[in-house]
């Protein structure tokens, strides 16, 4: 992606795109590159997640999309992405990323057989002067000192100030921002979300808009899981998957209310189908992908969810 003045120059019916019903347009680039993701074709859109995505694309409004892990929050944004041929770049904000990262550093390199330094830019600046949807990750894991670097580029124009070089970066007129998170920076007390913290309120007030990412419907997960395991899509097989999709749900539930401290996300549903193929066992392939994950104490109560979908007995 050399020529950074490239545009999105056309623009797409979001019903014929996406799939729900609407009456707008949205814009797009004409052709894909190396950063355009994937698309999957068993892709499922959220209509109203869907809408908030593409204000930013659109209108360049900062949007954060928060929600339980395996909503798909990433992918989503990604997925969006991919129908508008919008360049990509997904950052995970671990407690290995550090302001150098983001900002740049000065680096030792070799030029005519001699050691010279130079300083190689970071993520934020290469992003920032091009046309390109920049994704941080775990949003709410970012340390203090990184997210400060981040708040710049939240201000509505943007500009960015690399004090190392002296210079003043004006984004890119098609360069966007998107974040995920998993508790909307008010930190977790559930610990589930470990590593999370409690956001700069001033910082969360500088995205124009939150979405929420819930669990899908069943019929849509049904849908998804059959395109991610085509094997599966027959008579016995969807059967099999409709209630895999139940217990998924029923163990959300029990969460929710308490009485487990794990819970089966869409991506653990697709695993398990998967796993079925491998073992050609379902009880196995459930256990390796979930049931071990779950504490001891709480096999008993899973066992019982897992009778209450498929009619069988548990072998623990």
């Amino acid at each position: 992606m050399e020529n950074n003045l490239i545009i999105p120059e056309r623009k797409v019916s979001i019903k014929e795109t996406f799939g729900f019903d609407s009456s707008h347009e949205t814009l797009a680039f004409a052709e894909p590159t190396d950063y355009v993701p994937k698309i999957d074709h068993a892709y499922k859109f959220d209509p109203d997640v869907t809408l908030s995505l593409l204000a930013g694309f659109n209108n360049n409004r900062r949007v954060l999309v928060q929600g339980r892990h395996g909503t798909g929050k990433s992918t989503h944004i990604e997925q969006v992405a991919a129908r508008l041929n919008w360049p990509c770049m997904r950052v995970n904000l671990d407690g290995h990323i550090s302001r150098l990262d983001l900002v740049g550093k000065d680096t030792i390199r070799l030029k005519d057989g001699l050691q010279v330094t130079a300083f190689q830019e970071g993520v934020i600046p290469w992003a920032l002067q091009r046309p390109i949807a920049l994704i941080f990750d775990e949003y709410d894991a970012g340390r203090p000192d990184v997210m400060f670097v981040i708040q710049q580029i939240l201000e509505q124009d943007g500009r960015f100030t690399m004090l190392d070089q002296n210079r003043v970066l004006t984004p890119h007129p098609y360069f966007r921002l998107f974040a995920t998170s998993n508790t909307v920076g008010l930190g977790d007390s559930t610990g589930l979300y470990r590593g999370t913290h409690h956001l700069n309120h001033a910082q969360m007030d500088r995205w124009n808009i939150v979405a929420n990412l819930n669990y899908m419907e069943p019929a849509q997960e049904l849908s998804i899981v059959l395109g991610r395991v085509p094997s599966k899509d027959t008579g016995q097989g969807r059967q099999d998957i409709a209630a895999m999709v139940a217990l998924a749900n029923l163990t959300r539930n029990a969460f929710a209310a308490g009485d487990i401290s794990t819970l089966m996300s869409p991506r653990t549903v697709i695993t398990w189908a998967e796993n079925c193929t491998i073992f050609k066992n379902r009880q196995r392939a459930f256990v390796v992908s979930f049931l071990n994950k779950c504490d001891e104490s709480e096999h008993m109560i899973v066992a019982e969810l897992y009778q209450r979908c498929f009619n069988e007995e548990l072998a623990l």
